[in-house]
């Protein structure tokens, strides 16, 4: 831990915001349990993946623009931005590098980019802590690694050892882990067959290690994998880590 209480500011994303706001408040709590000074910008919106993975690349550059003005750090004490999804801090920290390369907007953007974590290799990977004390779960779960986690924030150990070190909860690997849930934004609407397909097979790789919950980093993996399940009624929960770690107390 930094010897001084880290200041975050939290960056909420589109999916949770508006469908699951419990997972926002059980990150704020967990930072809050961990030492953290939480801030809140009200103005923030979109990180503007949306449009970009449209191929609207001006658009999301004038959304992008003000993501840099909305985290811009103060002058002061080092401040981090975290979010409770990989999807979006991989947007900040890979398209926005080609959306402002060449642009007097690089060397802000390359600031924000160095501050900017997802939440549970925020906790790891800079605070050091690799267990909630307080968090428990009865139950067993497997982890489904997220395209954007896994491919484009280089995240795989941290939710683990965060998880393994819930009271009471059990790790059971599935099959594939590592293969996409079928999501992708958009890609769900344009190819719903294929969509459903591929998050039937993750669904079912999950049943197979008879795990109780199914946990990642990503409410828009969770929310496409949920719906799936909810309609063909199977035994099984999703759950965002955020929740996870919030758990029991």
């Amino acid at each position: 831990m930094p010897s001084a209480a880290p200041i975050v500011d939290i960056f909420i994303p589109c999916f949770v915001d508006q469908l699951y706001p419990h997972t926002a408040l059980n990150m704020v709590k967990v930072l809050e349990a961990v030492g953290c000074q939480v801030h809140y910008n009200p103005a923030q919106t979109c990180c503007g993946q949306p449009a970009y993975n449209a191929g609207y690349k001006a658009e999301s550059r004038d959304i992008a623009a003000k993501f840099l003005t909305d985290f811009g750090a103060p002058a002061g004490a080092p401040r981090y931005v975290v979010s409770p999804s990989a999807s979006c801090v991989g947007m900040v920290r890979n398209a926005y590098s080609h959306l402002f390369a060449g642009t007097p907007e690089a060397p802000r953007c390359g600031a924000v980019q160095q501050r900017t974590y997802e939440l549970t290799e925020f906790l790891v990977d800079v605070l050091g802590i690799t267990a909630i004390p307080q968090a428990q779960l009865a139950g067993r779960y497997t982890y489904h690694d997220s395209c954007s986690a896994l491919r484009e924030c280089g995240i795989r150990a941290a939710p683990r050892q965060l998880l393994d070190g819930v009271a009471g909860l059990e790790r059971l690997e599935m099959a594939e882990t590592t293969t996409c849930c079928g999501f992708g934004g958009t890609f769900a609407v344009k190819f719903e067959s294929i969509s459903v397909a591929m998050a039937q097979q993750k669904v079912e790789h999950a049943l197979a290690t008879g795990a109780d919950y199914l946990v990642s980093t990503d409410v828009s993996c969770l929310m496409h994998l949920e719906a799936y399940i909810r309609r063909e009624k199977l035994a099984i929960k999703t759950l965002h880590i955020a929740d996870v770690l919030a758990s029991g107390w």
